[in-house]
């Protein structure tokens, strides 16, 4: 199957990895971001989002470097980030709400001059549909008890999980667990750029034995 072009799409590293259908809240502040978001939202496109692997989110001069900013580095594979909602709590500052779309390849990355970088590459196919077969169905049940839990003492709109829920989907399944385990950063983005949910969730499964959680 041929590879669906991405073409120059804005890019927003970040210290986090984001999955498809995940949840992503944002403040924005950043000058670069804040124009950049202004304009996805009103064209209804989406900004690409990576993990870092070198700098911060919040640009940064370096000392070091005669007052230039500091280098960023970022994965070449990322996430579509679909813009939910936008709200301008004051001047310069906006509240973001996302939705994980679909993976993408970098082939192409560069930095405009106020800072702001834009990729070109390759759409990734998304994940094909997996029944959760019968010996993972326990982390399906683990992570039902998990979201009732967390409903007793959080706004809907601030959980980490949010609807439609695909219990029985191993892409689904797989994913939100990977939000939620304790990995590190390139852990994530080793099972984010999986192409076998099924592998995925297996992973994932084992990830939840080694935790010794309690049955659902």
């Amino acid at each position: 199957m041929s590879r669906q072009p991405l073409p120059s799409t804005p890019i927003f590293p970040l210290q986090s990895v984001l999955f498809p259908g995940g949840y992503l809240q944002l403040r924005i502040f950043e000058p670069r971001y804040l124009d950049m978001v202004s304009r996805c939202h009103k064209a209804a496109q989406p900004f690409g989002v990576v993990s870092l692997i070198e700098g911060a989110e919040v640009r940064r001069l370096d000392p070091q470097a005669g007052g230039a900013f500091a280098r960023e580095r970022f994965q070449t594979v990322g996430t579509l980030a679909h813009i939910e909602s936008l709200q301008q709590v004051q001047t310069g500052l906006l509240h973001l709400r996302c939705r994980g779309g679909q993976r993408f390849r970098l082939n192409h990355s560069h930095c405009l001059p106020h800072g702001l970088w834009m990729g070109e590459g390759d759409l990734l196919d998304a994940d094909a549909g997996v029944a959760v077969p019968a010996d993972l169905r326990p982390a399906a049940d683990l992570l039902r008890t998990l979201l009732h839990k967390l409903e007793q003492g959080a706004a809907a709109a601030d959980m980490p999980l949010q609807p439609p829920y695909h219990w029985d989907d191993c892409a689904w399944l797989s994913n939100r667990w990977s939000e939620l385990l304790p990995l590190s950063s390139d852990a994530r983005q080793r099972l984010m750029q999986l192409d076998n949910p099924l592998l995925r969730l297996e992973l994932v499964a084992d990830q939840l034995d080694q935790l010794q959680l309690p049955p659902a």
